[in-house]
């Protein structure tokens, strides 16, 4: 068996491979672009992506090719009506991520929620040295407990948010497309209009896409905090920076986006410096610890895929 790693930068310099060695040939490539696609396919059994595009223009070339092994939950990255057509199968990384993803979204909303940037940059810049007072209350933040906390998209990412915010005394509500008992779930009109900080945790698809439209950012209260660690697609991007120009809403967190890396056309340019805006380059899924558990998932699944156990399959 020969397993090809084609984007392997995108998970980390910091990974051993090893393991791998015991199922056959591993060939790990840091990166692969469209010309040298076919000839890193060569051979290959398995090929292991996470942000590589695979499709009808380059799967053609892949002709020994029996798996597509996603490190990653998401797989809108990958035609899958072109990988069932050819026999090829297709496995995800499911839950891998909770802890790290949750995290993050904790550590965004927390931070704007408390205006942290500005306090910090307060002490940095010398401010409070020169000042002359032993504290600075402005600008003026607010208790997060007692305040309301929409989470769209329940899967294990949204609970593990849910089990954290209540644990800070926040009231929870959950957008779901089929609600849950354990839950308080509404609808999606009614999660922006009462949110304090709403956090968006769904995959992409044709139901999500632009989910957090022009319209629905026009519900959200004038302080509300939207953290965006989904698909950056499921947000109308231009209509967050808007609103965020405008004051409309109280900030962002965002750490997924349209295209990635964002170019320099991008609306987020526009605000990317303001203490109410935090971007971060797509790493809420990256702690080492949810890494080296991912490659061990993506073992368990070629391990499977071999044995003919259906494990982890999207296609």
């Amino acid at each position: 068996m020969k397993i090809v790693f084609l984007d392997a930068a995108t998970i980390g310099d910091d990974l051993t491979y090893g393991s791998f060695e015991e199922l056959g040939e591993v060939v790990v490539y840091p990166t692969t672009n469209e010309e040298e696609f076919e000839v890193h396919v060569d051979g290959a059994d398995v090929v292991v992506i996470n942000k590589l595009k695979l499709n009808v223009t380059n799967l053609p070339k892949a002709k020994n090719l029996k798996l597509i092994c996603l490190a990653a939950t998401g797989f809108d990255n990958v035609d899958l009506d072109y990988c069932r057509k050819a026999g090829i199968g297709v496995c995800n990384v499911v839950g891998y991520s909770t802890q790290s993803v949750a995290q993050l979204t904790l550590s965004m909303a927390l931070s704007l929620y408390t205006h942290l940037d500005e306090y910090t940059s307060f002490v940095r810049s010398g401010e409070y040295t020169q000042n002359g007072l032993a504290n600075r209350l402005t600008p003026i933040y607010h208790e997060i407990a007692g305040r309301t906390w929409g989470i769209v998209g329940y899967g294990n990412i949204g609970k593990q948010v849910a089990r954290v915010a209540e644990a800070l005394g926040c009231r929870v509500l959950v957008y779901k497309r089929t609600p849950v008992a354990d839950a308080e779930c509404v609808d999606f009109d009614t999660i922006c209009q009462k949110s304090d900080i709403l956090s968006l945790h769904v995959p992409l698809n044709e139901a999500t896409r632009n989910l957090l439209d022009e319209a629905h950012i026009a519900m959200l209260k004038k302080d509300a905090i939207v953290i965006n660690v989904a698909r950056g697609a499921v947000t109308d991007e231009a209509a967050l920076a808007a609103a965020i120009l405008e004051g409309r809403i109280g900030g962002i967190g965002v750490d997924v986006y349209s295209k990635e890396p964002f170019g320099a056309d991008h609306p987020f340019n526009k605000i990317k410096h303001l203490p109410n805006v935090l971007l971060t380059p797509h790493m809420a899924w990256g702690g080492y610890e949810t890494r080296v558990r991912l490659l061990d998932e993506i073992k368990q699944n070629i391990i499977a895929f071999f044995k003919n156990e259906h494990r982890c399959r999207v296609d």
